[in-house]
């Protein structure tokens, strides 16, 4: 009984500590040190939350830079790719279909070499990023579509050369552009949309 009963507080102790003190002290450090990332990096515009820099989102409009392929539409609750092996027919379908899509969407010589990125899903299908290659590519159809002239233009080529993130601790990844921030951005260059639809 006695036994029992010394199980029973160190079950307790630590039931306390790692359930309710351990999530209190590191959530109130994270709140702390950097609240916007603790808080999912949301992006808010006119006092309202249109997003998130961590989470992808669908832009099918030709007057924005469009995402990169995700197996579940974006969706954070069944987070996830496709789970297609390389040598799967439909995987290889997918690709062919995308990269068809993406040219004719883009206006672009058949033979041009489409980023990966915009070819294959991310794993987690949430990614928010694309290289600036696949974002330059984007840019002659955007700026035909908004009717901006060539100041404009070069705007825009300056904002993706200054928003474009290097890879992380300079090794790790490759050079990505969020399309959110980019979208937004793309916006203030055009003073007839302000807003993400």
């Amino acid at each position: 009984m006695k036994t029992l009963f010394i199980a029973l507080k160190i079950f307790l102790f630590f039931t306390v500590l790692t359930g309710i003190v351990y999530p209190l002290l590191v959530t109130g450090i994270a709140q702390l040190a950097f609240p916007a990332k603790a808080n999912g990096s949301l992006i808010v515009k006119d006092n309202k939350i249109i997003g998130s820099e961590l989470i992808g989102q669908q832009f099918d409009s030709m007057i924005y830079f469009t995402s990169r392929p995700s197996a579940v539409s974006y969706n954070p609750l069944p987070s996830g790719g496709s789970n297609y092996g390389l040598t799967n027919v439909k995987l290889k379908n997918l690709v062919t279909e995308r990269k068809h899509q993406f040219i004719a969407f883009n206006q672009l010589d058949s033979l041009t070499l489409i980023p990966s990125e915009m070819l294959f899903a991310s794993a987690s299908g949430l990614d928010p990023h694309i290289s600036p290659t696949a974002a330059l590519l984007q840019v002659e159809r955007i700026a035909k579509a908004r009717n901006f002239s060539i100041g404009q233009k070069q705007k825009l080529l300056q904002s993706i050369k200054e928003l474009a993130a290097s890879p992380q601790f300079l090794i790790l990844g490759e050079d990505r552009i969020n399309v959110l921030v980019l979208n937004l951005s793309l916006n203030k260059l055009d003073g007839n949309i302000s807003n993400i639809k």
